[in-house]
């Protein structure tokens, strides 16, 4: 583990980890799509360790926001994500062997398509959708965080149609997505992959990841959710479209 592979990783992590706590999604994507875009570490290494710091981001994040979520939602949800989680996980191990430049350019694809979706953003419904709605975002959120450590797009759509706040749309991510990064975290401990590459980029993001995550909690910008998904926007597909590119070319 030299210096050229951990500091731009703890630049990312930091940067990453702030923008999940003010925008409730983010993390995962801006890792995975920067690091892959700069080949810092393999994308079967990054997705472990993005579940890892995805899980410290919700501990520090969740704790007295949890009163107002509706719990049996988001039981469906996870109902759906913890199947899909494993069968993502066994399908990067094949891609990764097999397919990396492909690998790399359905990440970039997803991060592009998570930037796309907060710009076109769904009309608000009018009641709240069937649980079996939730349960299928859930299998294709499931998918994505076993593939890449991102169960963000297909989830984030689900949640904004929902006629709930802004407050209890961002918590309801952050646990969902913590439930999903420790179903992936769990399978891939069983399967003994946890190595030490994992281990020592984790060892270093997590404190780096607490406190980004604090400070976005105690001094969010200043900013209207107008010019937050915006600049959401152009961040994610800036990294996505990059990925992309580099890929093709």
């Amino acid at each position: 583990m030299t210096l050229q592979v951990l500091l731009p990783f703890i630049a990312i992590a930091a940067i990453a980890g702030y923008f999940q706590t003010v925008t409730g999604f983010g993390l995962g994507m801006i890792v995975m799509g920067a690091t892959s875009g700069l080949e810092v570490a393999p994308v079967a290494s990054v997705a472990a360790v993005v579940s890892l710091m995805m899980l410290t981001n919700s501990a520090v994040a969740l704790p007295g926001k949890l009163k107002h979520l509706d719990m049996p939602v988001i039981a469906a949800t996870v109902a759906g994500i913890v199947p899909a989680t494993v069968i993502g996980v066994l399908l990067l191990d094949v891609l990764s062997a097999s397919a990396a430049s492909a690998l790399r350019i359905a990440l970039g694809l997803l991060v592009c398509y998570g930037g796309v979706s907060l710009v076109l953003r769904p009309r608000q419904r009018e009641t709240l959708s069937s649980r079996g709605s939730f349960f299928v975002s859930g299998v294709l959120s499931g998918l994505c965080g076993g593939l890449f450590g991102i169960a963000g797009p297909p989830v984030i759509y689900q949640c904004y149609r929902q006629p709930l706040a802004p407050v209890a749309i961002r918590n309801m991510l952050i646990l969902i997505f913590a439930a999903t990064s420790g179903m992936r975290t769990l399978f891939v401990a069983l399967q003994g992959a946890l190595d030490l590459e994992i281990l020592t980029l984790t060892a270093w993001a997590i404190p780096v990841v607490a406190l980004a995550t604090y400070v976005g909690r105690r001094w969010p910008p200043r900013l209207s959710p107008l010019a937050m998904r915006r600049l959401a926007f152009v961040t994610l597909l800036l990294i996505g479209g990059g990925l992309i590119v580099s890929e093709l070319l």
